[in-house]
């Protein structure tokens, strides 16, 4: 039974069955599927990268190609589109995400001792594999499964740049990555990755503003600067050219540079509500306040009481509020003028408490996006407060709700104790696991700073989580 269990594909097979799970009994959607899908659909048949606008299809340039490119290879592939291929493309993703686990546990392994490396592949290989979060989102048209599997390959190819030499062993011969001796190539290798990364979403480049720090550190520390210069300068050239072609694109067909995607992400003549997010900066932090409020902005009017008093200093800026948004529920459609009076709001909170947005608020961000049970794709209300009434009106939705809450408590507490046994018993790691931990810091910051904090960006962050875990199981002497 040890052997079966130690063996890669078994656990493999395990999780196949558990995202076909999700596909057949939770397949899901979002706001952007729909998007993803226009994209795909004008991309493929009418060779527009855009969707009408006022009757007329307008090239856009709102969300990175690499998705929708899967999904028109997808509906070229199957001669399906929409809701007909959304099979397909669910399938498609199960088959990547298994990839993903292949190398978050290679991942783990380049961060161990050569005489476990095997064991801890194994032990991430099963931890990637039986996630139910990376797992649920092979059922949701997404970008998830990519931006997963893109920060993954990076990291796998990062890690050799700052750890010690040696060779893949047996328990890689099927997914052989480069040596650790091939320091360039890996570094090219690692550009490329968060090229092909930033093509699905367009914060990629932060494993790369996060990592290059600790190599050239590490690098400084040997001795070989220059050459971890010359890594450093490859792998952010590598990341450029992969992104080439989508600049050039919009150079020629919209006049612009943009190498990525447009800070806001409004539609052509839309206003960009900045007062408005700004006075959400005050103090919005949980999911649910997304749904009931920013969602709802430009397409359905806003209750006032759906607003949490924390929002509010004072009787009489609710009462403003409810003024602005008074007038605002005549048409759904925020004003400049009422776009500027948020931003009043927003200023006036802030020079009060200058601290709650800039600390107390982010900070709040984080326990959010990082202690969740995550079940915005499924059809589970989330909600056990009060706990005796949840109890006896849905005990199934509350009992969900609490496992998968423990569920995602107990990989982060996984990640967090391998991270203090890696770094106690294993010097030659302990740069591996300064720029996995960096990383996680530098993405989790950027995520406290975006309008709509949706607790499926942290995902991005697993490969690292699953990764550090793995090392909580296996018992090391201390060099």
């Amino acid at each position: 039974m040890k052997r079966v269990f130690s063996h890669p594909l078994f656990a493999l097979v395990i999780g196949l069955l558990l995202r076909l799970f999700f596909v057949f009994r939770f397949p899901s959607s979002a706001g952007d599927t729909l998007l993803y899908d226009a994209l795909a659909s004008n991309w493929l048949r009418r060779r527009v990268y855009g969707i009408p606008i006022d009757g007329v299809l307008t090239p856009l340039d709102i969300r990175m190609p690499g998705y929708p490119a899967y999904l028109a290879l997808i509906h070229a592939i199957s001669r399906r589109s929409g809701d007909d291929a959304r099979l397909w493309i669910m399938l498609g993703q199960v088959f990547f995400d298994l990839a993903c686990c292949l190398v978050i546990a290679a991942l783990a392994a380049r961060c161990a001792r050569k005489e476990n490396a095997s064991q801890v592949f194994v032990i991430a290989l099963w931890l990637a594999a039986l996630c139910p979060f990376t797992a649920n989102y092979t059922a949701v048209p997404l970008t998830e499964t990519f931006a997963i599997l893109a920060t993954a390959l990076a990291l796998c190819a990062l890690v050799p740049l700052v750890t010690t030499e040696f060779a893949s062993e047996d328990f890689l011969r099927w997914a052989k990555f480069p040596r650790r001796s091939e320091y360039m190539k890996n570094a090219a290798l690692a550009g490329f990755c968060v090229g092909l990364g930033t093509l699905v979403r367009p914060e990629a480049p932060l494993i790369l503003i996060s990592s290059l720090p600790v190599v050239l550190w590490i690098a400084f520390r040997r001795g070989q600067f220059t050459r971890g210069v010359r890594a450093s300068t490859l792998a952010v050239l590598m990341c450029l050219i992969t992104l080439t072609p989508w600049a050039i694109r919009n150079a020629i067909t919209l006049h612009e540079f943009q190498p990525l995607t447009p800070r806001f992400t409004n539609m052509p003549g839309e206003l960009v509500p900045t007062g408005f997010m700004n006075w959400e900066r005050t103090w919005l932090y949980r999911f649910r306040e997304v749904f009931l409020v920013s969602w709802k902005l430009n397409g359905d009017s806003i209750n006032i009481d759906d607003i949490p008093t924390r929002a509010f200093d004072s009787l009489e800026e609710r009462q403003h509020v409810a003024a602005i948004l008074e007038q605002y529920n005549n048409d759904s459609n925020l004003t400049p003028e009422e776009d500027r009076q948020f931003a009043q709001i927003a200023e006036a909170r802030t020079a009060r408490h200058p601290l709650r947005t800039y600390l107390f608020v982010p900070l709040q961000r984080v326990v959010t996006l990082w202690f969740t049970p995550r079940v915005e794709q499924l059809p589970i209300s989330g909600s056990i407060f009060p706990l005796a009434e949840t109890w006896d009106t849905d005990r199934e939705d509350m009992s969900v709700t609490l496992a998968l809450f423990f569920v995602n408590i107990l990989y982060v507490t996984l990640a967090l104790w391998g991270t203090l046994r890696l770094w106690r018993n294993f010097k030659d790691a302990r740069a591996a696991v300064a720029l996995l931990v960096l990383f996680v810091l530098v993405r989790t910051a950027f995520l406290t700073s975006v309008e709509t904090p949706e607790p499926r960006y942290v995902l991005v962050c697993f490969p690292a989580v699953i990764a550090l875990a793995a090392h909580a199981f296996v018992r090391r002497k201390p060099i």
